[in-house]
């Protein structure tokens, strides 16, 4: 399966482009960017890693990561998208496409990240064979607990993860 497309008013959806890779390095050298994601930038060969990721879910689950590129500027601004990352946590999240998005920090406050999120879940809402989805968000980001919210996700449980303290969430469609 190849990356669908998805265009919102101002947010393109798309496969990741092998030019994606400055913009998003970039990013990750910020501390705003990789504070509640492990904390530490990534090198090139890591961002080229987790594009080439992104990109990998899409054949073998059936789902994975767009990059989001901003529609006024045809600039990439970040990734969402839906991960079968097979964490090693209790309880288990195996089986459930697992929401995540990372947006560059210039572009905080603005509502892009609501505004890619929604897009995915629709998508989500009509593709998916399973109904719940989760995510697991740093128990500090509370950025991203409230976009969680927005979108209609649950805390279920809280769990240690790689040395933090994580809240797991989830959230079903109404299908």
């Amino acid at each position: 399966m190849t990356t669908p497309l998805i265009q919102t008013e101002r947010l393109l959806l798309r496969g990741h482009y092998a030019t994606d890779l400055d913009p998003f390095l970039a990013m990750w050298q910020q501390p705003a960017f990789y504070q509640y994601l492990g904390g530490q930038p990534l090198s090139k060969e890591e961002v080229w890693f987790r594009m080439l990721r992104h990109g990998g879910l899409w054949p073998l689950v059936g789902y994975g990561y767009w990059a989001v590129e901003e529609r006024a500027t045809g600039h990439f601004i970040g990734a969402v998208g839906f991960g079968e990352w097979q964490r090693v946590i209790t309880p288990s999240l195996k089986g459930y496409p697992e929401i995540g998005w990372v947006l560059a920090p210039h572009t905080h406050g603005q509502g892009y990240a609501t505004e890619a999120a929604r897009a995915a879940l629709a998508w989500a809402d009509a593709h998916l064979p399973q109904s719940r989805t989760v995510c697991l968000i740093a128990i500090d980001n509370l950025p991203s607990l409230q976009l969680a919210a927005k979108c209609g996700y649950q805390e279920f449980s809280r769990a240690p993860y790689k040395g933090q303290a994580a809240v797991l969430l989830e959230r079903f469609a109404a299908k």
